[in-house]
C-alpha cells in the first residue's frame, strides 16, 4: 500500500468514505501536462472529480481547456474560472435552453457543445440566435465507438458546413473519442489510432479547403492519451483525458505508458460482520463504490490476504479469504475502487488528507443534474 494512504486518525473516519490525497492529484496533474508537452495540449474531462477544488489545481498548473458532460458540471467549470469549457454532450430538449443561460450568466467563459445531427444543430442555432449568444460547435465523429457522433465521410462535412452558415454557432473543431481503444498493449492501441486518424485529418483538410475553420482535434480519453500526447506534428490537438487526476485499480498497472499516474482516492471501509470461518463482510456497498465493473475488479482491497470477492450489495461487501481470522469487526481496511468516476458521483463530499491525516472535505459539487441553471 503507498504510504501515503495511511491515516493516523482513520478511528474517527465514518466508514465507508472516499479519501482524496491532493498531493498525489498534483503529482498526476504534472506528470500528465509533461506527457502532453505542456497544459495548452491538454482539455481534461471533470467527469472523473466533479470537484471545484480540482479545477483550480488545474488551473494552477496552466490548465485553462476543460471538458463536461452535463450542464452541472459545465457551471461548476465556469464558477470556478475556468475560461474555455467544451461540453461534450449532444444538446437536446431543454439543456439547449440551459446552455444559453450558461452564456448569458458566466461572459468570462467561452462554451463549445457537441453537434452531429442536423436537426439539432438547427434547434440549438435558433435557440442561440433568438437570444443573440453565440456558442462553439464541434462535430462529434464517430471513429468506432458507435455511441455519438457521425461517420467520418461526405455526411460530416455536410453538417459542419451547415452548421458554418447558421446563426448563433461558431466553428470550434472536431471530437474524435475513442473510449473503444483500451487494450493494454501501446503498440495495438497507436494502431487503433492510426487506422482512423488519416480520414479524420483528410476530413479536416476538405472542411479547410471549403474555408470551415478546424482550430481544434479534441482526442481521446485515458487510455489512448499517450498515443495523442505524442503525436506532436498534427497541429490543434487537445489530449482529453479524465481519470488520471485520481487514477484507480481498474488502469492501474494496466498501461504501462502511463507511468508515474498514481490512484490518489481511497476507499476507507470497516469490517462489520464475520458471518463464516472463511469470510469478511466490509460496509462497501453498492451505493458507495461504483458496481459497473465485473464483481472481481470492482474494489482492490489493500495490504489484505488473497481473496476472492463472492457477494456485493447495497450496503455489504463480502470477501473470501484463508486469513479471514486474521480480522474483527471494527478493523479498517483500505480499498481502491475499479472505477473510480461513478465511485466519486455516489459520495456527496470527499474526505481530504494530507501529512497522514484528513484535513477537510470537498464537495462533490456537480454530482447533481442542476446547480443554479
Amino acid at each position: 500500500m503507498h504510504p501515503a494512504y495511511q491515516l493516523s486518525d482513520q478511528a474517527t473516519i465514518f466508514s465507508p468514505a472516499l479519501v482524496f490525497f491532493p498531493a498525489l492529484i498534483k503529482q498526476n496533474i504534472n506528470r500528465v501536462v509533461e506527457m502532453a508537452g505542456g497544459p495548452a495540449r491538454l482539455r481534461p474531462h471533470v467527469k472523473t472529480h466533479k470537484t471545484v477544488e480540482i479545477v483550480k489545481l488545474l488551473l494552477e498548473a496552466g490548465v485553462t481547456k476543460h471538458k463536461c458532460a452535463t450542464i452541472a458540471e459545465a457551471e461548476m467549470l465556469a464558477h470556478a474560472g475556468a475560461p474555455d469549457v467544451l461540453i461534450a454532450y449532444p444538446l437536446v430538449g431543454p439543456n439547449i435552453q440551459r446552455a444559453c443561460e450558461l452564456i448569458r450568466k458566466y461572459p468570462g467563459t467561452t462554451f463549445s457543445a457537441l453537434i452531429d445531427d442536423a436537426t439539432a444543430t438547427r434547434a440549438l442555432s435558433a435557440t442561440m440566435a433568438a437570444a443573440g449568444r453565440t456558442i462553439g460547435v464541434v462535430l462529434d465523429l464517430d471513429v468506432g465507438q458507435h455511441r455519438t457522433g457521425i461517420a467520418v465521410g461526405p455526411g460530416a462535412l455536410a453538417l459542419y458546413e451547415l452548421a458554418g452558415q447558421l446563426p448563433g454557432l461558431r466553428l470550434d473543431g472536431f471530437q474524435l473519442y475513442d473510449g473503444h481503444n483500451s487494450q493494454p498493449d501501446r503498440a495495438e492501441r497507436e494502431q487503433a489510432v492510426r487506422a482512423f486518424i488519416k480520414p479524420v485529418l483528410d476530413l479536416r483538410a476538405a472542411a479547410e479547403a471549403k474555408g470551415l475553420p478546424v482550430p481544434r482535434l479534441v482526442c481521446g480519453g485515458t487510455p489512448s492519451f499517450p498515443v495523442y500526447a505524442a503525436m506532436t506534428d498534427v497541429p490543434g490537438i487537445e489530449c482529453s483525458p479524465g481519470t488520471f487526476v485520481l487514477h484507480d485499480a481498474g488502469y492501474g498497472p494496466k498501461y504501462a505508458d502511463l507511468a508515474g499516474i498514481t490512484p490518489a482516492a481511497v476507499l476507507v471501509t470497516r469490517v462489520i460482520s464475520r458471518p463464516t470461518p472463511n469470510r469478511v463482510t466490509l460496509d462497501l456497498g453498492n451505493k458507495a463504490v461504483a458496481a459497473d465493473p465485473l464483481l472481481e475488479k470492482r474494489v482492490t482491497l489493500l495490504d489484505f490476504p488473497e481473496y476472492k470477492t463472492v457477494g456485493h450489495n447495497e450496503e455489504h461487501l463480502i470477501v473470501e479469504t484463508a486469513g479471514a481470522d486474521a480480522y474483527k469487526p471494527g478493523d479498517v481496511v483500505y480499498a481502491l475502487p475499479g472505477h473510480i468516476c461513478p465511485t466519486v458521483a455516489l459520495h456527496h463530499h470527499v474526505l481530504v488528507a494530507e501529512g497522514g491525516k484528513v484535513v477537510g472535505k470537498w464537495d462533490v459539487a456537480s454530482r447533481v443534474r442542476t446547480l443554479t441553471v
